[in-house]
């Protein structure tokens, strides 16, 4: 069900998806479209979102998919990525929030809303954290006390860096992006990422471990 403040920006995207050229959004996008059948393969956190066009609406064909993934904050994230989002390669580096062109501005905001938020969910727990990570396609890499490196799109990469802290200071976390991602999503867009992938992480840690194959 969408919440009533999500309704107008849903109904605007809307509207302006429907008068996309599919194709060169798909080609901008790193995204498949199916013009037979109507609809875009959208691979986000690993899991293929499908999204119809030029009526839209979000599936995923994975029955393990969390249901954050079918959010509405996930379909107003899909449709402005679909829009005006681009896909481009990363030079490899990655970036704190407070990097990007804008995180200066919204830190503090990004710190409640994803950094605070992930450490009380996992700082007690890595096991469950690097269980959620794996589920949604994480591979580990070697930085605090558990991190895993998650795909969000086809180019662009996500890093999240959990520390358990000790009896001095408490739990904390990290989130680091690849380099390409401003050229994605928008401040506000990134800062919804994180919400999300910190709700379908919570998701994942009570599933069993499935291996799903993207090819």
């Amino acid at each position: 069900m969408i919440n009533n403040k999500d309704t107008h920006p849903l109904e605007y995207y809307t509207q302006k998806y429907s008068l996309l050229d599919p194709q060169a959004a798909a080609d901008r996008c790193g995204a498949a479209f199916d013009a037979q059948n109507g609809f875009f393969t959208l691979p986000f956190l690993s899991y293929p979102l499908r999204i119809t066009w030029p009526d839209f609406g979000v599936s995923c064909p994975d029955d393990s998919c969390p249901r954050a993934l079918l959010s509405a904050s996930v379909s107003i994230l899909a449709l402005r990525y679909l829009i005006g989002g681009v896909s481009a390669p990363s030079s490899g580096a990655f970036l704190s929030y407070r990097q990007l062109p804008w995180g200066d501005v919204y830190n503090s905001n990004f710190k409640g809303r994803c950094l605070d938020r992930l450490a009380r969910a996992f700082g007690a727990d890595p096991a469950a954290f690097s269980r959620a990570c794996e589920a949604l396609g994480g591979t580990p890499v070697n930085m605090g006390d558990a991190a895993y490196e998650l795909p969000v799109t086809e180019q662009v990469k996500l890093r999240l860096i959990l520390y358990s802290g000790d009896a001095e200071f408490g739990p904390s976390s990290q989130f680091l992006f690849s380099d390409n991602i401003a050229l994605a999503f928008s401040a506000e867009d990134v800062a919804v990422l994180g919400e999300l992938v910190i709700s379908a992480l919570k998701e994942a840690s009570k599933l069993p471990e499935k291996h799903r194959d993207m090819n």
